[in-house]
């Protein structure tokens, strides 16, 4: 990948709707030399769109390469400044020779459904759990990774105590505003901000709609265009498409003043087995002898939802 062309074609051939990895070959360098690893996230508040987890690594002695880049934190920077920066991390010589990256891409759809299962993950747990496997990832395929730098995710003792206990003898440091203070984090932090702004600038609707970017807006629930998408596009039925976060207040709040309350029949479910054992529930269901069950709507199909456990 050498492009930001290639980069928004590789993420138009993934499921939107799912969480995805895109990462660079391990540099031959980082898989012998000491290599520091830098964790930041993009999109973390948003009504709308993906929450992306990137890492950077490159060897411990070869800093002065991202400096030569203009790494700084990528809330500072113009999104042209941005693109410029990773382009560069993707085609100049010394760059790709020293620095390796990966992203994951976490769709609103999971974030969703994490948020509002049986067992509930927080979206701090879902944040620590991508770049913990983010981590582990790049490990896997070769790096050296002798130090980790985290922007934080809730306290940062709790935190760094938790990396540290899951990496033995890697120096962890996990610190607030991370991406303003270490160039690693920063060149993190610009990973997943481009990473997120191209994925919402190819964003394809599953649901047939003919919009784009500039008509949604960042995202985020102050924007104008956003807080038109919000108000103009639910289904009274189905809610929302899958660009929205459903979990969150904003999209809760509209779905209750202008969606209609719905009760889901019990339907056949080839992949769901039967019980053993009766539930106390079945001692008291009215008997419905005759009455066919209707089979299960593509909706549940397309978003991995089940009857009896749909948020799980």
């Amino acid at each position: 990948m050498n492009s930001l062309v290639k980069l928004q074609d590789y993420i138009k051939c993934k499921d939107n709707s799912v969480k995805f990895l895109n990462h660079s070959e391990v540099p031959i360098v980082c898989q012998s030399e000491p290599c520091m690893l830098g964790v930041d996230e993009a999109g973390r508040g948003p009504v709308l769109g993906p929450m992306v987890y990137g890492v950077a690594y490159c060897p411990i002695n070869q800093s002065k390469v991202l400096k030569s880049l203009g790494c700084a934190d990528s809330k500072v920077l113009t999104e042209e400044k941005r693109d410029e920066i990773l382009v560069k991390m993707l085609t100049e010589d010394e760059a790709v020779k020293n620095i390796g990256w990966a992203a994951e891409v976490i769709s609103p759809n999971y974030i969703s459904n994490s948020m509002y299962r049986r067992a509930k993950h927080s979206l701090n747990e879902v944040s620590m759990n991508s770049a913990i496997d983010l981590i582990k990832k790049v490990i896997e395929q070769g790096a050296n990774i002798q130090e980790v730098y985290v922007d934080t995710v809730g306290p940062p003792e709790k935190y760094q105590a938790k990396l540290s206990d899951i990496f033995p003898g890697i120096k962890i440091t996990v610190a607030k505003k991370a991406d303003s203070i270490y160039p690693i984090v920063s060149a993190a932090s610009i990973v997943a901000k481009v990473t997120r702004d191209h994925a919402l600038k190819v964003w394809q609707f599953r649901e047939g709609l003919d919009l784009d970017y500039t008509q949604f807006g960042s995202g985020y629930p102050g924007d104008p265009l956003t807080k038109k998408f919000i108000r103009d596009q639910i289904d009274p039925v189905f809610g929302y498409p899958l660009l929205v976060r459903f979990s969150w207040s904003t999209a809760e709040l509209m779905l209750q003043e202008k969606a209609i309350t719905c009760t889901f029949e019990e339907i056949d479910d080839p992949t769901k087995k039967s019980p053993k054992c009766k539930t106390i529930n079945t001692f008291f269901a009215p008997k419905l002898e005759g009455v066919k069950k209707r089979k299960k709507h593509k909706f549940f199909d397309e978003r991995y939802l089940t009857i009896g456990n749909a948020f799980e």
